[in-house]
């Protein structure tokens, strides 16, 4: 559990294991936890979790999981990384949860791997790694690298784990336990749709919103917009100020401000490279625009998002 790792992303995980364990009478699973120094591990709520040892020191391990929240992009613990890939390389499945995948590319265990991570690291994600073969559902198992977005998807993941090296029955007693009452697939999505988030019901509207969500950097114009709503550029702008209480250009830089944002306490990328990244003309105008919808200028809000991270996992290994 890296410090910064959220419990509703550790706790969906660890807790079917335990439920696998009592719901059966055995001992089908035992777990220990870790971290980069054998220091506490610090959730985003300020709780502590003692650890058994330092990652260093990881006992023979079927799963390791990398939890991580907060800004993950950040995290570079040499030893960490090297632990990460000697698990691999003696055949340890390795799983990153939540911000989690991240650390696992930045050991270079992702290359050519389909894997999938929390939507909000996904821009940093794809921003600073070409490599891995993002997708954008619940959990992906590629072989021995697991990955899953966090959340309460990490239950649907351990369901289809423990199901996997114990039976279907034992999994559908786990996921009654939690009052799961509907074992979500692998790449269900992990935000609303349109209309749930922007309380929508035109699907002309709909599609527009999809599409400028999709070409952020390189949007279409209003005239082109028209075409996807199949309706007049006017009639467009009725809609849009009808819906969203906004404009098409003041929503679409929004969309561009968002990105910029989340590259901007993601990434080490310079402001000039995450103003031209976001899709805005110029520096000047990238940093005008920011301040204003912010309240403060991309280097003070880059400086005042910067993380003291210290990492932890946990290991699960099933007997």
């Amino acid at each position: 559990m890296i410090d910064g790792f959220a419990l509703m992303s550790y706790a969906p995980v660890i807790e079917p294991f335990r439920a696998a364990n009592r719901l059966s009478g055995k001992a089908l699973y035992v777990w220990k936890h870790y971290s980069p120094t054998g220091s506490p591990a610090s959730a985003s709520n300020g709780i502590s979790f003692a650890v058994d040892s330092a990652i260093a020191g990881m006992e023979a391990t079927d799963i390791l999981f990398v939890c991580a929240g907060g800004n993950p992009s950040q995290f570079r613990d040499a030893t960490t990384l090297q632990a990460l890939r000697r698990a691999a390389r003696f055949g340890t499945t390795v799983a990153g949860v939540s911000g989690g995948p991240f650390i696992l590319a930045r050991a270079g265990l992702l290359d050519g791997v389909q894997c999938t991570i929390h939507w909000e690291h996904e821009e940093a994600f794809l921003e600073t790694f070409d490599r891995p073969r993002l997708e954008r559902g619940l959990f992906v198992i590629d072989g021995n690298r697991v990955t899953c977005a966090g959340g309460i998807a990490g239950l649907d993941l351990a369901v289809v784990l423990i199901a996997r090296d114990h039976g279907a029955e034992l999994a559908d007693k786990v996921s009654d336990w939690y009052i799961q009452t509907e074992q979500r697939q692998a790449g269900r999505s992990q935000r609303h749709s349109i209309i749930q988030r922007y309380r929508v019901t035109h699907s002309g509207l709909v599609k527009v919103l999809a599409t400028m969500e999709a070409r952020v950097v390189e949007p279409l114009g209003r005239d082109e917009l028209a075409v996807v709503a199949g309706v007049s550029v006017r009639q467009l702008d009725r809609l849009f100020r009808q819906y969203l209480g906004s404009s098409i250009a003041r929503h679409a830089q929004a969309l561009k401000l968002e990105l910029a944002y989340k590259l901007l306490v993601e990434t080490t990328s310079s402001v000039a490279e995450i103003s031209a990244a976001s899709g805005f003309a110029s520096q000047s105008h990238f940093s005008r625009s920011f301040t204003k919808k912010f309240g403060v200028n991309p280097t003070d809000a880059r400086a005042a998002q910067k993380l003291s991270i210290a990492r932890s996992m946990i290991s699960v290994r099933s007997q």
